[in-house]
């Protein structure tokens, strides 16, 4: 009786499963070497997973740092660019006052070359006059008709030779794209234009002189022209009446008729030189004012 109240409840199916149990640790202690069970492993797959979720967010600062390194380098490209413009742009702005300086000059040269020559015209138109009128009517003074038919052959004094270095450079250089102003860049063009016809009305005044020269050669006598000149090439008025050669009505009448287009080529010339003057001028005060210069 005793021993039986020494006996634990419980169930003694339990009892004897916890006691093998505990029999197997004490005889097998390799077993707790064993491999982990698959909760283990479960485990470690929740960790890898959570060690790339944090790669992907180190990607995405990545991103992040590319796409501000593409805006910094194409701001600093655009930055380049536009202070490449502006120099180019100063350069350009540089080189288009040096033009208007230069062209300034030359056509301030141009305008007092064209004020000298519009004298000479003035006193040659009278001068022509003078020679016509005592030709044809007073012949027997020829000291005078010889002092005026020299000064129609001298056109030396006539002579416009344009300055238009700086013209044909804005030209043939493309210069004259770096005129920005269009009335300047037009009123240049218009300047170009006058200035080519006043050459051509010259070359043709030329023409005339030379069929003048014909018919003066049966009236007057070329060895007394030669003696009107001294060594610096200025005229002498002649101090006796010189003789003139002998000359029919004919070669009178062809004399005057070859005169004329000289006289008349004298005019339009001095007219056109008058204009072209002013339009010279003008643009020198456009020049002047649109570029602040003095």
């Amino acid at each position: 009786m005793s021993e039986e109240k020494n006996i634990p409840e419980g169930d003694p199916k339990e009892q004897i499963s916890n006691s093998n149990k505990e029999n197997v640790k004490e005889h097998f202690p390799e077993d707790s070497h064993a491999p982990k069970p698959a909760t283990s492993n479960q485990q470690q797959e929740t960790n890898t997973m959570e060690v790339h979720h944090h790669g992907h967010v180190h990607h995405q600062k990545k991103w992040k740092e590319y796409l501000f390194q593409f805006f910094m380098l194409f701001l600093a490209v655009f930055c380049g660019f536009l202070a490449e413009y502006q120099l180019e742009h100063k350069i350009e702005n540089d080189r288009e006052k040096q033009f208007i300086r230069s062209l300034i000059n030359d056509i301030a040269a141009d305008t007092s070359r064209l004020n000298n020559i519009i004298g000479v015209r003035n006193r040659r138109e009278q001068r022509l006059d003078s020679l016509s009128f005592l030709l044809n009517n007073q012949p027997q003074q020829t000291g005078d008709i010889y002092y005026h038919a020299i000064s129609v052959t001298r056109r030396i004094s006539l002579r416009f030779v344009p300055n238009d270095g700086t013209l044909q450079q804005l030209k043939n250089a493309g210069g004259l794209r770096l005129i920005r102003k269009r009335k300047v860049a037009d009123s240049i063009a218009s300047y170009d234009v006058g200035l080519r016809n006043l050459v051509r009305q010259v070359e043709t005044e030329e023409e005339l002189m030379q069929s003048y020269s014909e018919a003066a050669a049966k009236i007057l006598d070329a060895l007394v022209f030669d003696k009107m000149l001294d060594q610096n090439n200025n005229v002498i008025r002649p101090t006796d009446n010189p003789d003139l050669a002998p000359f029919t009505p004919g070669d009178l009448r062809e004399f005057n008729f070859k005169l004329y287009p000289v006289k008349s080529i004298n005019k339009s010339a001095r007219r056109e030189e008058r204009i072209f003057l002013s339009q010279a001028e003008n643009l020198l005060v456009l020049l002047k004012k649109e570029y602040h210069l003095e």
